[in-house]
């Protein structure tokens, strides 16, 4: 098996790789989908939330409501910490499960967000890092996703920089061009990954 480490800033186009991957044969496992999976209704998860942060932080259907959430633990670095202590063991868990019911020769791809700002690079075999020019990404948020140029500067400021990813990587897809110039990259990628296992 090996252990793919595969992150980007915003707007770099990770999402993107990852489903290229994946369609690659690769095993995805996203912390994302996990961070919310771990925090669903009935979840134990969502529980321990409820009992540290209290009621006001669910919504009327009894699901988690992000933007209170946010209000409090983004306002306060020590309940963002209590929140990372909740929810952090349980992606982790999460993360190892789907790892370990991988095949013995897969490629497992482990999409981190946050990979370089939590220093995550040493849990795998390689790190893959989505790189894109600052303004290619300012111009993707702002088109695709809506954001002011405002936003989207804020959005990337406070992620890694672009330097500090890169010095992460092990190996680097370059994202800069338009979509169709991925598919690619990313075979190039594939193969040389695979050609590790």
């Amino acid at each position: 098996m090996l252990k793919i480490g595969l992150t980007g800033g915003i707007g770099a186009g990770k999402s993107e790789v990852s489903r290229l991957l994946a369609a690659r044969g690769a095993v995805i496992v996203d912390s994302d989908v996990i961070a919310r999976e771990v925090v669903a209704p009935g979840t134990p998860g969502l529980a321990a939330v409820a009992a540290e942060f209290g009621p006001g932080v669910l919504a009327a259907d009894g699901s988690l409501d992000r933007p209170a959430l946010g209000a409090v633990v983004f306002a306060d670095p020590a309940r963002l910490k209590a929140l990372n202590a909740i929810v952090h063991p349980l992606v982790r868990a999460r993360s190892a499960e789907l790892e370990s019911a991988a095949a013995p020769d897969a490629v497992v791809v482990h999409d981190v967000p946050l990979l370089a700002e939590n220093g995550l690079g040493p849990l795998y075999d390689l790190v893959v890092v989505v790189d894109a020019a600052d303004e290619v990404r300012i111009d993707r948020l702002v088109r695709l996703r809506g954001m002011t140029e405002d936003e989207a500067r804020a959005r990337m400021a406070a992620q890694a920089s672009r330097a500090d990813r890169l010095a992460i990587a092990d190996l680097v897809i370059d994202n800069s061009g338009p979509l169709a110039e991925l598919a690619p990259r990313v075979d190039e990628a594939w193969e040389r990954l695979t050609a590790r296992r």
